[in-house]
């Protein structure tokens, strides 16, 4: 395809996926599935993979590919970003619609524009021609800090605006994270032993303001416009509710909850319905927003020092409420991370009973002195999730506990370790512990571990379900009648899967030990461990110094390893999993530990994080290998390379911290072709 034409199908495809995203994003409404979907964006990325000149500002696949950024940089506003007044009774809202009707001379009812507040970050996007331009935060009403690379990221945001748009336009509107996002954030967060956050505002702030558009991208985020700024090269509508039909018409999400109503009454009527709505919406908000529908009189109306007199936000009651702290339990997630809970006394909050809330972890329990027996502070995190906000100190008991991480798991009674430096402490039970059976047994029978074809994770939920297996070496004696008898499987499917389970008897000591599921321990790590012991005995009986000996293997996973083969029921296990009676694993023991590996990628340490096109990180990294690199999971000052595809991690931050080079897709090639960038 030569470039003109090149260049044609390119337009096309950029008009035809803006479309769809509109469709998906903004009108919740697709019209094609994701596959389709997909494979109009990959051909766009073809061919402007293949004719870089091509490549605009606006293309869908420029929302995640600016350099990440060292600072923001400050963006004045065309027009001041106003704060509102705030009213917090009926009588503070007829007061405010008494006051219009004053200024403008009227005794008529006045018609609002009633619609939720979103609790999230204000956010303004000026567009020139059509096309986005610049997105900045709110900051303190004249000056911003510019997000543009991050705003691009969030797909129902369009980067060229529908129809005939004004030549200068400045949009104003929320950037804020659905419930249902923030609660599988956190869930990911949690699971992965990091802070969580405390509410959708927050999370949504800390997302928009990444210095890395990459991390914004993998954040659940999402935006409401309601207002403009700059408006030139068109006729302003008059009326409110008009203009947010016209950014409808430009491409914008506009809340469906926004309701013309008339008079003090209505607006009334309208907060405490949503109000009783509050709770299921999916989405964040703290009350309510009236403006004067007509645009005409704002001037007549004019503004105080920092906010019109023609909008007032009403605010919801504040759903806090006192309360004891009885007790902290901790319950143990599917990854062994333990996450205290506090156990409280009863209390109404936000028209709910709570009598349980997050803590977090330990560190946000000593950041918060909170104590067995203190009266705290609970809030409801996001209408959603209860947490303890704060203790009253001064009605501190003299009997108050101080809470202590357990050294067992509640669950399993297996030790409980926490590295130092670390937020999550953990339960080292593995596929011992009841809370962690599934997933654990879902990560030894995997593609890059025991790699047991047709075992999934529904028919691991019955197995477990039915108490049939406990742990992995009840695998080797599933029969294939009782696995016919299962949901979905008939005799066919439950005889294949026993010869898988039996083919997988004959593997590999690096994939023996990644399967285990060690703390810390991948597959990179566990390749290391094996070339360097030999044997699994060998491993088993290393001391914590032999293990400091082991390329890539630091003080913190030394101890993991060492506390992981010291647990009397691993050894167990490893011993029913060794059974020449029982499940007999076996691997080729006979030869000495593999020299490192030579070739022309021989010497360099290689990371790889983020989504790679093409070509998934395991086969990236076992293609690396074979050129002679070493593949590391973590970034230090000796990594030679860190490779960062779309939407990459924290291992990017570090990379860039540390001065390590940073390569993307082109450069990926360059390795995978035995070639050093």
């Amino acid at each position: 395809m030569g470039p003109p034409v090149a260049g044609q199908r390119a337009t096309e495809l950029r008009r035809q996926i803006a479309h769809h995203d509109h469709r998906y994003h903004a009108l919740d409404d697709p019209e094609i599935s994701d596959a389709d979907y997909d494979a109009l964006l990959r051909e766009l990325r073809e061919i402007e993979a293949r004719h870089p000149e091509l490549v605009t500002a606006d293309s869908p696949t420029q929302r995640v590919g600016s350099r990440v950024a060292t600072q923001f940089q400050p963006i004045v506003h065309g027009v001041a970003m106003l704060s509102l007044d705030n009213a917090f009774s009926d009588d503070d809202v007829r007061a405010f619609d008494r006051r219009v009707r004053e200024r403008i001379g009227s005794d008529e009812p006045v018609a609002y524009n009633a619609e939720p507040k979103l609790d999230g970050l204000a956010v303004s996007l000026r567009y020139r021609d059509g096309e986005l331009l610049h997105a900045a935060t709110r900051g303190d009403g004249v000056t911003g800090e510019e997000i543009t690379a991050n705003i691009r990221t969030i797909r129902s945001i369009p980067l060229r605006l529908h129809g005939q748009a004004p030549a200068d336009v400045e949009v104003r509107g929320e950037i804020y994270m659905p419930v249902a996002g923030f609660t599988e954030l956190n869930r990911r967060t949690a699971a992965v032993g990091e802070k969580t956050f405390a509410n959708p505002r927050n999370a949504a702030a800390g997302s928009i303001r990444q210095l890395d558009p990459g991390i914004t991208a993998t954040r659940p985020l999402d935006a409401y416009f309601y207002a403009i700024g700059t408006w030139q090269g068109a006729a302003l509508p008059e009326q409110h509710s008009a203009l947010l039909d016209v950014l409808r018409q430009f491409g914008f999400r506009v809340c469906e909850e926004a309701r013309l109503v008339t008079g003090v009454d209505e607006c009334l009527a309208y907060y405490r319905d949503l109000g009783t709505r509050r709770p299921a919406l999916p989405y964040q908000i703290d009350g309510v927003v009236y403006k004067v529908n007509d645009r005409t009189r704002y001037t007549l109306l004019g503004q105080a020092a920092r906010a019109p007199r023609w909008a007032i936000a009403h605010k919801f009651p504040a759903d806090e409420a006192m309360t004891v702290l009885r007790e902290v339990e901790f319950q143990v997630g599917r990854t062994g991370v333990l996450t205290p809970v506090a156990r409280l006394e009863p209390v109404a909050v936000g028209g709910v009973t709570v009598s349980n809330a997050t803590l977090h972890n330990m560190d946000e329990i000593a950041r918060k002195d909170m104590r067995v027996g203190d009266t705290v502070v609970v809030r409801r995190a996001g209408d959603v999730i209860p947490e303890v906000v704060r203790v009253e100190l001064a009605r501190r008991p003299g009997n108050a506990r101080v809470v202590q991480l357990p050294e067992q798991c509640p669950v399993c009674g297996s030790a409980v370790l926490r590295a130092e430096g670390e937020t999550a402490a953990r339960c080292s039970g593995g596929f011992v512990c009841t809370a962690q059976r599934k997933e654990s047994l879902l990560h030894f029978v995997g593609r890059r571990a025991l790699d047991i074809d047709g075992l999934g994770d529904k028919l691991i939920d019955q197995l477990v379900d039915s108490g049939r297996v406990r742990r992995p070496s009840d695998l080797w004696t599933l029969m294939p009648a009782e696995l016919a008898a299962m949901e979905r499987l008939g005799d066919k499917s439950a005889a294949k899967l026993c010869a898988a389970i039996d083919k997988a008897r004959d593997t590999t000591l690096a994939r023996f030990i990644h399967a285990l599921g060690i703390p810390d321990v991948g597959e990179t790590t566990a390749a290391a461990l094996a070339r360097h012991f030999g044997t699994l005995g060998a491993l088993m009986e290393a001391d914590e110094s032999r293990l400091l000996a082991v390329a890539d293997v630091g003080p913190v996973i030394a101890a993991k390893v060492r506390g992981f083969f010291g647990d009397a029921q691993h050894r167990e296990e490893i011993a029913r999993l060794r059974d020449p009676a029982g499940a007999a694993l076996r691997w080729d023991e006979s030869a000495p530990p593999a020299a490192e590996a030579a070739g022309p990628l021989a010497g360099l340490t290689i990371v790889l994080t983020g989504a790679l096109a093409g070509i998934n990180r395991g086969e990236a990294g076992d293609r690396l290998t074979a050129l002679g690199a070493k593949v590391a999971s973590s970034v230090s000052k000796k990594t030679s390379y860190v490779v960062a595809g779309e939407a990459p991690g924290s291992k990017l931050d570090k990379a860039i911290a540390l001065g390590v080079r940073v390569l993307d897709q082109a450069g990926l090639e360059e390795l995978l072709a035995g070639r050093r960038p």
